[in-house]
């Protein structure tokens, strides 16, 4: 059993290859796509309702809830790009019951590639909320020698996000590998059950974590120029 979908290779031409990782990623993307396109092309906003569209409202609702909760007061403006993470990750934790399916959240290139979208976009909500010169001031806040360090805290975090969500996936089929060599009935189905419990918990931390990357730098302004509510903080 691979331990990481990097290692099945579909096709290749010379530098040209086709693994698991970019076949399942856009395999879960497409899906993803196709099922909020079906589900939402015929909405309704009376009693009858389907479903599928009560499940829809009851994810987009409860993701609602908890980025109000981080502290962002127009959870809206973050949910497109928050609940996002949330379902793809999520998704492709849950799809691990598809026998022969690989999640390419256990490559260290899709985790690398989704921290990556969370360090481009903390800064583009920041920049949207306060304007460039008002975030860019919050990098040399209280003095101007903490810019090395902040500069640093961000490419840090970056690197935590995309390390803590591949190891717990790629552990979690390893655990599942070793067990499969030595019990091939019941510890593997038990591990695949804790593995999609990982999975979602791994959803929600990530997606939480974004939230509060977010949260910080939309408010740095309050933060810098109100004592009285930082201290109450």
């Amino acid at each position: 059993m691979p331990l990481s979908p990097d290692e099945t290779l579909f096709w290749q031409y010379g530098i040209v290859h086709l693994n698991a990782t970019i076949l399942y990623t856009w395999g879960l993307m497409l899906m993803l796509t196709l099922g909020a396109w079906l589900i939402t092309r015929r909405l309704s906003s009376g009693l009858t309702r389907s479903r599928w569209q009560n499940l829809l409202e009851i994810i987009v609702t409860t993701i609602m809830k908890q980025i109000e909760e981080v502290g962002l007061t127009h959870p809206q403006t973050y949910l497109g790009f928050l609940g996002t993470l949330f379902l793809f990750i999520a998704s492709a934790s849950l799809l691990t019951i598809v026998p022969g399916y690989q999640p390419p959240t256990g490559s260290l290139s899709t985790t690398v590639a989704l921290a990556l979208c969370v360090f481009v976009a903390v800064p583009l909500f920041g920049i949207a909320e306060q304007g460039w010169v008002n975030y860019l001031k919050s990098y040399v806040q209280p003095t101007f020698l903490m810019l090395p360090f902040n500069l640093i805290s961000e490419l840090s975090r970056t690197l935590a996000l995309a390390v803590r969500l591949f190891g717990n996936m790629m552990s979690g089929a390893m655990i599942i590998a070793i067990l499969l060599s030595i019990t091939p009935f019941i510890f593997p189905i038990v591990m695949t059950l804790l593995g999609l419990l990982t999975g979602m918990v791994q959803a929600y931390i990530f997606s939480i974590l974004a939230a509060v990357y977010i949260a910080a730098a939309t408010q740095v302004r309050s933060r810098t120029t109100s004592p009285t509510a930082g201290d109450a903080a």
